[in-house]
């Protein structure tokens, strides 16, 4: 893909609504653009970023057997007004009359709809467990957005249910979704903590919550230097020792729910025995949208981003420092080899000088940075830059298609 036909319009100059590192960096780099106060539109690359993320998402939801779904963001109040929660979430639900009077809101979560979904087609104990997710835009009328997409009015979420015949059922569902959260954070490339949290208006017995570091965190956790654990409050360290508070940006959360919603909603199954009982529950969620800023705000440095390698919306930057049509062949052709070993890449044939187009590079965060130029024009070498490390090569054609192919499967 050509760099000027991407749609990547960078800016110099640091966005005037830019409130903390990942949001001017976002901003910067041409990936997301701000329509009103805690609404985003997600551009070329952000669209990109977004569904790597998703697509890591889904694998590893999959694999531990959740069915994907997609429910409506309309929603009937009276749905919400069988559990109580039309008045505990009053303050953030978008509600409105449609032209027949009937009230509805915009979805700020979906445990009612679920419900209603699987009291209509579940019926037997035989169909059970059942974990279903859905990747989803949810809408809530924050008091403040901030932060860029890390507090927002729209929102895309991961939220999963399970629905299992009895508690030993629940914690099992819970324990695949408790590694499932590990391994799509683990491949997302974040340093995170897993911490025991309060239920909330979520209701149930028990929840996680899925925690990275960053300064702008909106919770805080007591880290222990002694022991490595994490801890809620700063006096439940049991070694003794003084802990260190820090922020953290909360960017999953599950719960064990019970049988809260499905004894509200009357969704109930057939047991063994004949009987009727209500599905025990749990729920799952993930901050999709803002796993992007927690992913920024973790890796990058003065210059730009610094993309994980299966997150990056491309994995190769072909920077053309001399508009001559002997590289410009080269950088073509180089494009179509890497396309072949499964590479996305980006070709920047701009007639801009090459202090532009490095500096876009650095922005924009693309793992390997390819260069051609005078090296090439001289030794027949490119010039090969890793964004993480700052480590510079030069190699022959094979020997950088090789390089990169062995390094990219690496880890971060």
């Amino acid at each position: 893909m050509l760099f000027h036909k991407a749609f990547i319009p960078t800016q110099k100059e640091t966005p005037k609504e830019a409130e903390c590192t990942s949001h001017r960096l976002l901003l910067r780099g041409g990936y997301i653009c701000m329509i009103s106060s805690g609404i985003y539109v997600y551009l070329s690359l952000g669209l990109k970023v977004l569904n790597k993320i998703s697509e890591i998402i889904r694998k590893h939801m999959n694999k531990y057997g959740a069915v994907e779904i997609l429910m409506s963001a309309l929603q009937p109040i009276e749905m919400w007004k069988k559990t109580g929660r039309d008045k505990d979430l009053e303050e953030v639900m978008f509600r409105f009359k449609d032209r027949r009077e009937k009230e509805l809101c915009l979805g700020p979560t979906h445990e009612e709809e679920i419900t209603e979904i699987v009291k209509r087609f579940i019926n037997s104990y035989k169909d059970l467990p059942l974990i279903l997710y859905q990747i989803q835009v949810k809408f809530r009328d924050e008091t403040r957005p901030r932060f860029g997409l890390l507090r927002t009015q729209e929102f895309i979420m991961k939220d999963g249910y399970s629905f299992d015949e009895d508690e030993k059922g629940l914690n099992l569902s819970y324990e695949k979704m408790l590694a499932a959260y590990q391994d799509i954070f683990k491949e997302c490339g974040l340093n995170f903590v897993v911490s025991e949290a309060e239920t909330g208006f979520m209701g149930g017995s028990l929840s996680h919550e899925f925690m990275v570091p960053a300064q702008i965190g909106e919770d805080i956790l007591f880290w222990c230097q002694s022991c490595g654990k994490y801890f809620k409050k700063e006096i439940c360290s049991q070694c003794g020792k003084k802990l260190i508070p820090q922020r953290m940006i909360e960017v999953g959360h599950i719960f064990q729910l019970g049988t809260k919603y499905s004894q509200a909603l009357e969704a109930f199954f057939t047991d063994k025995e004949g009987k009727r009982k209500p599905f025990v529950m749990g729920c799952y969620g993930i901050g999709v949208s803002r796993l992007i800023s927690a992913i920024v705000e973790q890796n990058h440095d003065e210059k730009g981003i610094i993309w994980p390698k299966n997150i990056s919306p491309y994995q190769v930057d072909i920077i053309v420092i001399e508009s001559e049509a002997s590289l410009i062949n080269k950088a073509q052709e180089l494009e179509k080899e890497l396309e072949k070993r499964g590479f996305e890449v980006l070709t920047d044939t701009r007639d801009e000088p090459a202090g532009v187009k490095f500096n876009d590079a650095y922005l924009v965060g693309i793992p390997y940075l390819a260069i051609l130029g005078k090296t090439y024009k001289n030794e027949k070498k490119i010039e090969l830059e890793k964004r993480s490390s700052g480590e510079k090569f030069k190699f022959s054609q094979e020997e950088f298609l090789n390089f990169i192919c062995d390094d990219f499967r690496k880890r971060d």
